[in-house]
C-alpha cells in the first residue's frame, strides 16, 4: 500500500522536496502506527521544507513536527485502534519521520489523547505554536503570577505563539500588553484580548540594564534585545519566559535584574517536554482557548499538494496565521 508524503531527499545532485508516494512498509520502525488526518505548517517545516536551515539531520526524510490522527496499530500498552492522538515535537521531521504524510509510525510515548471539546483540525489549528505558548501560561502560575499581580506583556503577538498567548492569557483575566511591528494588527490583537498594544520598537534596541519597572511578568516570543529589555522592565519578583527566537537566539544581557530585582528567567522548550506537561497543556487548550478566539486566529488550509509552495510563502513573510495541512486532499 502506497501512502502520499512531502518527502524531503538530498542526493548528490542537491536538495529536493517532492509530494512523493512511499510504501507503507518504509515507514520507520515504531510501536504505533496513525493514520493522519491534519497536519500544519510550521516555521520549522518552512526551513526543512525549502532546504533554508540544517533542521533535517537524517535522510531522506518525510517532513511534519505536528500531526493529529487516529491509530491504525498499536503495540503499545497506552494506545488501541481508533484512539484520537496528537504529535508534537520529539524530533519528528527532523530525525523521525514525521506527519506531512497520510500515515504516520511513531513511538507511543510521544503521543497526547485528543482532549474532548478539540477535533483533529483544531489540534492542528493551534499546533506547536499553540502548545508552546500553553506551556509559557503554565510556567507563570507555577511561578505564581496571578491577574491581580499587573500586566503582562506578550512579544511578538501576531505570531503564532504570540496570538495565542494574549488569547489565553486574557481569557484568564489578566491584563495582556502586547507587542508588535505591526502596526495594522492593533484591532486584531484587541479582539483577542488585549488591554493595550505597544510598537516593536519600544523594545528591540540596545537599552539600558535597569529601567523602569512595568510588568509583572513577560512571554518573549522574540529573544535578543526584546528579550533583554523585557528583562530590564520586570518588576521586582517578576517573571519572564523565553519560547522564541524571532529577533535572533543571542541574548546580550546583563545579569542586574536577576540579582537586583530578583527576577525569574523561564526556558520553555516545546520538543522534549515530558508527556505529563503535554498533557496537561492540551487539556487546558481545550478549556482556556476559547473556540471564537480560535476561529479569529484563523487557519487557512491547504492539501498536500500546495505544501511546498507555501513553506516558500512562508520563509518570504507572506504568509499570516496558521496553516492547516489536509493530508488526504
Amino acid at each position: 500500500m502506497s501512502i502520499r508524503a512531502i518527502l524531503l531527499e538530498k542526493p548528490e545532485s542537491g536538495f529536493r522536496a517532492t509530494v512523493a508516494n512511499i510504501e507503507q512498509a518504509q515507514l520507520p520502525d515504531a510501536d504505533v502506527r496513525i493514520a493522519v488526518q491534519y497536519s500544519t505548517l510550521n516555521f520549522k517545516d518552512g526551513l526543512a521544507i525549502t532546504n533554508r536551515s540544517p533542521v533535517v539531520r537524517q535522510w531522506p526524510m518525510v517532513a511534519g513536527i505536528d500531526g493529529a490522527g487516529r491509530v491504525l496499530e498499536s503495540s503499545h500498552p497506552a494506545w488501541r485502534e481508533g484512539d484520537e492522538v496528537i504529535l508534537n515535537g520529539w524530533g519528528v521531521g527532523e530525525t523521525h519521520w514525521g506527519c506531512l504524510a497520510q500515515q504516520a509510525a511513531l513511538k507511543g510515548d510521544w503521543l497526547v489523547r485528543l482532549p474532548a471539546g478539540l477535533s483533529a483540525r483544531d489540534a492542528m489549528a493551534i499546533g506547536t505554536a499553540g502548545y508552546t505558548a500553553m506551556l509559557s501560561v503554565l510556567a507563570l502560575e507555577q511561578q505564581g503570577v496571578q491577574p491581580e499581580d499587573g500586566d503582562v506583556l506578550v512579544t511578538g503577538a501576531t505570531g503564532g505563539v504570540g496570538s495565542v498567548a494574549v488569547a489565553i492569557l486574557a481569557h484568564l483575566g489578566y491584563r495582556v500588553v502586547a507587542a508588535t511591528g505591526k502596526a495594522a494588527e492593533a484591532d486584531f490583537l484587541r479582539q483577542l484580548g488585549a488591554a493595550e498594544v505597544v510598537g516593536r520598537d519600544t523594545l528591540d534596541q540596545p537599552g539600558k540594564p535597569l529601567q523602569k519597572e512595568r510588568w509583572a511578568a513577560v512571554v518573549d516570543c522574540v529573544g535578543s534585545h526584546t528579550l533583554v529589555n523585557a528583562c530590564a522592565q520586570v518588576r521586582y519578583g517578576g517573571v519572564v519566559t523565553a519560547c522564541g527566537l524571532a529577533q535572533g537566539m543571542d541574548f546580550p544581557a546583563s545579569v542586574a535584574p536577576f540579582i537586583l530585582r530578583g527576577v525569574r528567567l523561564i526556558g520553555i522548550d516545546s520538543v522534549m517536554a515530558p508527556r505529563a506537561l503535554r498533557e496537561r497543556a492540551w487539556q487546558r487548550l481545550a478549556r482556556d482557548l476559547p473556540a471564537d478566539r480560535l476561529a479569529l486566529i484563523g487557519a487557512r488550509e491547504i492539501g498536500l499538494d500546495e505544501v511546498i509552495t507555501t513553506a516558500e510563502d512562508l520563509m518570504a513573510g507572506r504568509v499570516r496565521g496558521r496553516v492547516v495541512v489536509d493530508v488526504n486532499r
